[in-house]
């Protein structure tokens, strides 16, 4: 079976259930079918064909998702406010791209670490990584699953897979700009509430609106993490915030899929841990420390690209950039990206690692750790701030916390107070911009 098998099985066994929740708009499991039946129709020239499209936060959107695969074609869904200079400029190419048998969508990744590229997904990987998500975080018939961030992603999109699967209900809004509307979601009417956050969203729930977060605690079933590291001092916080609550840091990438994850909120919290490998998946670190991963969930390949696929895809492993290790208790622990790694005097820095300590004293808001050019040694650590409102930087209070916390060659030389540390759309820290 394809996620479209079990959305035509929703609308036989649960025809009047709510499928999605949009503002206004709400679509039972039998419309929503309906609608993607008869909206294949417009699509039924793109058999095998890659299909772009916006994707808005809206049923319409889901519905074409569907639709594109009813009819047979492979769907592409696009950043809502791209310009259609680069959507035509990415058909152009599309149309001398051979797509392998079996592939249900073209994923474009951000391209913060390099240029854009386009990841293909099998309808196999799909479902593989629905069932990954429904033994690793107890997705359930009855949870209603609020989607906040962009759908053209993995750490959204994928969690449209075991909804449908199970025919449980999603809610969808448009971001966490308007904090009311998340809060309006939670007022649903049901027992179990769910949602996926990047680390820029817990962030701002916990500093703006953290006890009307708490006051949801005996609904909200379980909350994700994922797209960046979170750090620790907001994993703690969330904990403190949602002591019955699941709260899930989660491995994934478009290239790997979703791979492991671990429930932060079990009395240890953590930091770095990315849990157990799900039931599709396997992880290998390799001599070098890099994390690389096998199973059901990796990608297919970056479209019209062999070259480029094979420097990351090789016989039935991807190697990622991330370094980790495995516990004896079979748990992955992030350190970290390749690229990240600071180099000072001989001594290698994963800059999470003086980031997370530094965030853990509540005057710091937001910081980055980068490498800096230094009069004597040629190179420091440098820890950029910024200070809570009413705070200015003491250097010498945060270099005894992280003494306090870290090995001597991890603690900055170098301190600077910032009005704001740069970030991608999507709340990743862009180092790439400090470089």
């Amino acid at each position: 079976m394809i996620l479209e098998d079990y959305l035509e099985q929703d609308a036989r066994l649960y025809p009047d259930k709510t499928a999605i929740v949009c503002g206004a708009e709400t679509c039972s499991y039998l419309q929503l079918y309906e609608r993607c039946l008869a909206r294949s129709a417009h699509y039924a020239d793109r058999r095998g064909q890659v299909v772009l499209f916006r994707a808005s936060p809206t049923i319409g959107f889901v519905v074409d998702y569907f639709a594109i695969h009813i009819a047979g074609a492979v769907a592409a869904p696009m950043e809502k406010d791209t310009p259609q200079e680069i959507i035509d400029e990415l058909e152009q190419k599309l149309n001398s791209a051979t797509v392998p048998e079996g592939i249900a969508d073209v994923l474009y990744t951000t391209g913060t670490t390099g240029r854009s590229k386009g990841v293909m997904i099998s309808h196999r990987t799909i479902v593989a990584d629905a069932e990954n998500l429904i033994a690793g975080q107890l997705f359930t018939h009855e949870l209603v699953f609020i989607i906040n961030g962009p759908l053209n992603h993995i750490g959204s999109l994928s969690k449209i897979y075991p909804v449908i699967m199970l025919g449980a209900t999603l809610y969808i809004i448009d971001g966490m700009r308007d904090m009311n509307a998340f809060f309006t979601a939670l007022n649903y009417p049901a027992t179990k509430m769910a949602t996926f956050f990047v680390p820029a969203s817990v962030r701002m729930l916990t500093q703006f609106s953290a006890e009307r977060l708490a006051s949801y605690a005996e609904k909200i079933d379980f909350i994700e993490c994922g797209g960046a590291p979170l750090p620790h001092a907001d994993m703690l916080e969330l904990c403190r915030l949602l002591p019955k609550t699941r709260l899930y840091n989660t491995y994934a990438s478009t290239e790997t899929g979703i791979i492991s994850t671990y429930n932060y909120n079990d009395g240890e919290c953590i930091a770095g841990c990315l849990g157990k490998t799900m039931p599709h998946s396997r992880i290998i670190i390799t001599p070098e420390g890099r994390i690389s991963c096998q199973g059901d969930t990796l990608m297919s390949g970056y479209i019209g690209e062999p070259e480029l696929t094979a420097t990351v895809l090789r016989g039935d492993t991807v190697y990622m950039s991330d370094l980790g290790r495995i516990d004896e208790q079979g748990r992955l622990h992030i350190g970290g990206r390749q690229d990240d790694v600071i180099n000072v005097g001989g001594y290698k820095v994963a800059p999470t690692e003086v980031e997370d300590a530094a965030l853990l004293l509540p005057e710091v808001k937001d910081c980055i750790c980068i490498s800096a050019a230094h009069p004597v040694t040629g190179h420091a650590l440098k820890l950029l701030v910024v200070m809570a409102d009413g705070c200015q930087l003491n250097k010498r209070r945060i270099a005894l916390h992280l003494k306090g916390r870290l090995e001597i060659y991890k603690v900055p030389m170098l301190y600077e107070q910032v009005d704001h540390v740069e970030r991608t759309y999507n709340g990743k820290l862009n180092r790439k911009f400090y470089r």
